[in-house]
């Protein structure tokens, strides 16, 4: 985390707007919303749908989201949580086999249509049906597939090879597709026709839904028309937390969210800016405050009505960090052990008034199900796989409740102004990428781009993951780049050390600035197909 570290790509700077996304179609047509007059929750809406045509490999109409928006005429932070429930036939009873990490039986009830809708309601300018447009053009006229398309095809080829549907859209010839082969959804694009001329009562409540079922139904995914029916955005306040001067603002439960503002909490209580930022000392006391902080993530998270403010209250950070020796890496295992990681999808928008959206979306895992929806072109998540079945657990299966998210979007503010949006995808790398993100940019100065493309690292402790059941391995992962004395001194600490490429390692990460002459700098990660811009 060096300040003057220079970056392969250029920092992107505007005086008006600014969009970075997870791939430079959606960060376009975001970018034409808000040159069109729209603001940032119009420019939000547009580029979600975007995304969900153009990576359809990380989220969709068949998946969940959390939409965290500022108000610059209010003032007002407002978090629009588009999840679906767990359907009411998906009892315990229904699962004694275990979860399956695809197929039918791991789809619930999508709701990230739902959260879009109400931050259009609350704060949108611009007529629904224009912004549901572009994503229609793009899924109507096919999208290139590029190498991050291509590696999440290769590794999901047994997911789309068992539905028909799904394998003929995504592949070619049951292969993942030559680069540049165009990825086109003729099915989906009258779906998001139908949406831009009903909205989301239709998906949910109407004719749309009504094919929705019908498909589920000859699919046998346990997702009924009252399922669809009872889906409503949560409307609510962040959760808010303090850091050196700065407040963080994070996505509330069920996303887990608050683990980040725990893990700020407990290094706050050292001097991080005396160090070296790619130091061992530094990557230590992270990778420690990280571990105590997931272990409270097993240990609480689970319902929306989780309040879980006592975890970075400054007692008990203060107490979590006297646990951390600088000496030595502590051993902490979660759990019992299992699967695989998920994917999503993370933009953020800042206007030209200065509203801002941070945003994220998934389906879960890549391709999520693996299931497509009848000749809806929706492509279903896989979101059953992260409930426990353990039945005194957080997490434990509750037809009707929502499970707990790795999804979060956080804010930045000073002075009560936003200063900046950040996020990644990359299941429960997220909090750990956004924390280094975090101190980057206020402990050491980074900017957008250097905390994008900044040598990283993730820690896995055994049990850690989300998806049931867990697995996770005593590793700590680090990306080339980092000096030699970093590595020895890490190894020496009693860190089991694994190593990977420059860039090759873990989430996406997309970062806006907002500076105090109110110039807007964009960055976005190399590692997939992140693309930043501004006007």
């Amino acid at each position: 985390m060096r300040s003057h570290a220079k970056t392969h790509r250029p920092l992107i700077m505007g005086r008006n707007g600014a969009v970075a996304s997870n791939h430079p179609a959606a960060t376009q047509v975001g970018l034409d919303v808000l040159k069109a007059g729209g603001n940032a929750a119009d420019a939000a809406v547009a580029t979600a749908l975007a995304l969900g045509v153009v990576e359809p490999h990380m989220s969709g109409l068949g998946g969940d989201g959390f939409y965290h928006a500022w108000s610059a005429a209010t003032g007002v932070s407002t978090v629009f949580t588009g999840l679906g429930a767990a359907p009411a036939a998906a009892t315990p009873a229904r699962y004694a086999e275990g979860m399956p990490l695809s197929g039918p039986q791991s789809v619930s009830t999508p709701g990230t249509l739902a959260g879009l809708a109400a931050m259009h309601a609350a704060l949108g300018d611009q007529a629904w049906a224009a912004l549901c447009a572009p994503a229609a053009t793009l899924a109507r006229d096919g999208v290139p597939a590029t190498h991050t398309y291509r590696h999440f095809a290769t590794t999901s080829l047994a997911r789309l090879h068992a539905d028909a549907r799904s394998g003929a859209t995504f592949l070619r010839d049951g292969e993942p597709p030559a680069l540049g082969t165009l990825i086109v959804q003729p099915e989906l694009a009258a779906t998001l026709d139908r949406i831009a001329s009903e909205g989301a009562e239709g998906f949910y409540r109407g004719t749309l839904a009504a094919d929705l079922v019908a498909a589920f139904a000859e699919m046998d995914v346990p997702i009924t028309a009252a399922d669809l029916a009872r889906v409503r955005a949560r409307v609510e306040a962040p959760l808010s937390a303090a850091y050196r001067g700065f407040e963080v603002r994070q996505t509330p439960p069920p996303s887990t969210g608050f683990v980040l503002l725990e893990e700020l909490g407990i290094v706050e209580r050292f001097d991080l800016a005396a160090l070296e930022g790619d130091s061992a000392e530094l990557v230590h006391l992270l990778v420690e405050a990280k571990k105590l902080a997931f272990l409270d993530r097993e240990r609480h998270a689970g319902t929306p009505d989780l309040r879980p403010e006592p975890l970075w209250a400054a007692d008990y950070v203060a107490a979590q960090a006297a646990r951390i020796d600088p000496a030595r890496a502590a051993a902490v295992p979660l759990a019992t052990a299992g699967q695989t990681d998920g994917d999503t999808t993370y933009f953020c928008v800042v206007d030209a008034t200065g509203n801002c959206v941070s945003a994220i979306q998934s389906l879960n895992n890549a391709f999520g199900s693996g299931v497509t929806a009848g000749r809806t072109g929706v492509l279903l998540n896989n979101r059953m796989t992260c409930w426990h079945l353990e039945p005194t657990h957080a997490n434990a299966l509750q037809p009707g409740n929502t499970v707990r998210h790795t999804m979060n979007a956080p804010m930045v503010f000073q002075g009560g102004r936003p200063w900046a949006l950040l996020g990644t995808p990359g299941a429960d790398n997220q909090v750990q990428v956004n924390l280094q993100a975090l101190v980057g940019l206020i402990d050491f100065g980074l900017d957008p781009q250097q905390v994008a493309e900044a040598p990283r690292w993730t820690s896995e402790q055994p049990g850690q993951e989300a998806n049931w059941p867990h697995g996770g391995a005593d590793a700590l992962t680090l990306e080339a780049g980092f000096p030699d004395t970093t590595v020895d001194g890490l190894r020496a600490r009693g860190h089991t050390l694994h190593q990977l490429p420059r860039l090759g390692g873990a989430c996406s990460l997309e970062c806006i600035r907002i500076i105090e002459n109110g110039v807007r700098m964009a960055g976005s990660d190399p590692r997939r197909d992140g693309w930043a811009g501004a006007y």
